[in-house]
């Protein structure tokens, strides 16, 4: 490995790091409750080192935002459409790599699902996640469920939607509940929607 290749790396971990500090700060503090100053403290490094990666604290939180935003649309939809088995075996194991994530990045995901900065910025950025992961619904239903009334879809990607986000919710504040509950439940949620739609 180059020096620059191994510059590169140094600082895209110092990036994670600095990253996975202020997750844990914002979750744990709130956006408002949290400077500069105790996330360049918390994570070792000096507060001039700390804008060496990002220009301001708003600027770190929408990169963790965007981030975490990728990486849940890739793993889950990847398990629905190229995965192994039938239909519900595949939708099983899209909700397990939803909640997964989830289980794995829990500071990460009470920003994602509560603005708490007030900032018109990032608020927009949360109307933005929230149209995309409804589109992703509505176009997994067109796929999966031809003959649906074109004017429920909207409305039923919503319910899937607002039904992973509260269950995350719920599901952060109750750590002990097993994983696989919460994929059965919205399994059966996500198949009674379906079903009713169809009939």
């Amino acid at each position: 490995m180059s020096h620059i290749e191994r510059t590169r790396a140094a600082r895209a971990e110092t990036r994670t790091h600095i990253e996975d500090t202020a997750a844990r700060l914002f979750a744990e503090r709130g956006y408002a409750g949290t400077t500069i100053g105790d996330i360049a403290a918390e994570a070792g490094l000096s507060k001039p080192m700390l804008y060496r990666h990002f220009d301001s604290k708003k600027e770190l939180h929408l990169a963790l935002l965007e981030r975490h935003r990728d990486e849940l649309a890739a793993a889950p939809v990847e398990r629905l459409l190229h995965g192994e088995g039938d239909l519900p075996t595949r939708l099983e194991a899209m909700y397990d790599a939803w909640f997964g994530h989830v289980e794995s990045h829990p500071y990460t995901w009470r920003l994602m699902f509560r603005d708490t900065t007030g900032d018109p910025e990032v608020q927009e950025f949360h109307r933005e996640l929230q149209r995309r992961q409804r589109a992703t619904d509505v176009a997994l239903l067109r796929e999966y469920v031809p003959g649906l009334p074109e004017a429920e879809l909207e409305p039923l990607g919503e319910a899937i939607r607002s039904s992973l986000y509260g269950l995350a919710l719920w599901w952060l504040d109750r750590p002990d509940r097993p994983r696989e509950v919460l994929v059965a439940a919205m399994v059966r949620i996500t198949r009674g929607l379906v079903a009713t739609a169809a009939g």
